[in-house]
């Protein structure tokens, strides 16, 4: 593991492949950590490319570099840490891969800075942006019903629950997002002391308060957080995965996203995965990769 000092957070990060081969980041998501794309890593190393998955912030080892930092988990922040990342390791443009969380930091990149990027493969909602403005906007039952802990997390119960009981919390989290998914006690337990971090309570949950309104956001990210309430498009060469059985963001028949992206596009449904899809289709995952580092860049 290497870690490198990058905006206001000091990120750890696992660094796979030849220094000299292209460039890939990969970021998971909530509540999931760096171990979700070890099989992806190790594929796409093997094919001379360099692979960097940091632990997000919250997760896992990195931790703020000054106490008085706001614990933001916004999505400017994570889009932020994520091109504070690229600057602090001198990375002029990479391949993106995400999903969750991840997937959000890199769409958020891939919109603003598409300079910066190759090509991005997004999991799940394929334009992970959200709409803030929007948020307060009902959908339908069946739908709001799979976001229990968003609304859980809004409650002081909620952060009582997280910071007494988030192993089961987010175990429960893993078996109901991806059903199929039968992961063993060992994989569990590669994961589940990233959850440790003293700031990962606080980060969810704001977070998740965050999106729908119900807290200001940390003002360094005012900027961002503007110009995302833009929608924007992302110009780059995008393949969007879905796994069928996802227990939180199942893949619809209409692909509503589309309209974002204005560049190459292909969205795959993946059989037998489910939320963590590079976890659990490693080599869905990794192809998607390198279909787009055969592209010009």
């Amino acid at each position: 593991m290497k870690s490198v000092t990058a905006g206001c957070l000091e990120i750890h990060y696992h660094d796979t492949g030849p220094d000299t081969g292209p460039p890939v980041i990969l970021l998971h998501g909530f509540p999931y950590d760096v171990r979700a794309y070890d099989a992806v890593a190790a594929t796409l190393a093997a094919q001379g490319m360099r692979c960097l998955v940091p632990y997000l912030r919250g997760y896992g080892p990195t931790r703020f570099v000054s106490p008085d930092t706001m614990r933001s988990g916004q999505q400017a922040a994570l889009g932020a840490d994520l091109l504070a990342f690229m600057d602090a390791l001198s990375i002029r443009t990479a391949l993106l891969g995400g999903y969750d969380w991840g997937g959000r930091a890199a769409c958020i990149v891939a919109a603003l800075w598409p300079g910066r990027v190759r090509g991005l493969v997004s999991c799940g909602q394929g334009y992970n942006i959200q709409n803030i403005a929007q948020a307060a906007r009902p959908a339908p039952a069946v739908e709001e019903a799979r976001y229990w802990y968003m609304y859980y997390f809004h409650t002081e119960r909620g952060r009582a629950g997280l910071t007494q009981n988030r192993h089961d919390i987010c175990r429960h989290i893993w078996s109901i997002w991806s059903p199929g998914w039968r992961f063993d006690a060992a994989t569990w337990a590669a994961t589940a002391p990233s959850f440790d971090n003293p700031d990962f309570v606080e980060i969810v949950l704001h977070s998740y308060r965050h999106r729908f309104g119900g807290v200001p956001g940390d003002p360094a990210y005012d900027g961002i957080e503007a110009r995302l309430a833009a929608q924007p498009d992302i110009t780059v060469p995008t393949i969007v995965l879905q796994g069928r059985d996802d227990g939180v963001d199942p893949p619809e028949q209409h692909d509503s996203h589309r309209p974002h992206f204005t560049g190459f596009y292909d969205r795959r449904i993946i059989d037998g995965a489910g939320h963590n899809l590079p976890q659990e289709a490693p080599a869905a995952f990794a192809q998607a990769m390198l279909t787009l580092a055969g592209m010009r860049p």
